[in-house]
């Protein structure tokens, strides 16, 4: 099987990672996920990740003082319509140090994955191997399907 295929029903989230190698055209993992941002696109996969995400997208383009690729990260976090973008909000604070203390995983990698099972995701699909499998939703490690 493929990633589509193990994605399942949804809703699946993304981590930022995943975001830079779509809008960067990483030459390793584009071919790998433009099937889920054309989902995205027709409204067929529902994706989740949290504002973090937008702000550690921004974080560079934004130091490079490159203001088309920093638009072009908050158009599709903010505007591509099966993409939903959630605030960290106190219950996923909570949540985030749940993860983190049962995990170990540093902060912004407990956001994303409080966010994911918050939200009540099937899949959370990362590059990020500190990442454990979970009992509540799959890990898909992009790597692996190189």
């Amino acid at each position: 099987m493929g990633l589509i295929e193990d994605l399942g029903s949804g809703p699946v989230a993304l981590d930022t990672a995943i975001f830079i190698y779509f809008i960067e055209e990483d030459q390793a993992f584009l071919p790998l996920i433009e099937g889920i941002f054309t989902s995205i696109d027709s409204g067929s996969l529902m994706v989740v990740t949290s504002t973090l995400t937008l702000l550690e997208t921004l974080a560079v383009p934004i130091r490079a003082r490159n203001r088309q690729l920093a638009e072009r990260y908050e158009i599709l976090l903010s505007q591509s319509r099966g993409l939903f973008l959630m605030d960290l909000d106190r219950p996923l604070l909570r949540r985030a140090a749940e993860v983190r203390a049962l995990t170990g995983l540093k902060t912004p990698d407990a956001l994303q994955v409080a966010t994911a099972l918050n939200t009540g995701c099937t899949a959370f699909v990362t590059n990020n191997r500190q990442i454990p499998s979970l009992e509540e939703m799959r890990v898909l490690q992009l790597r692996d399907y190189l």
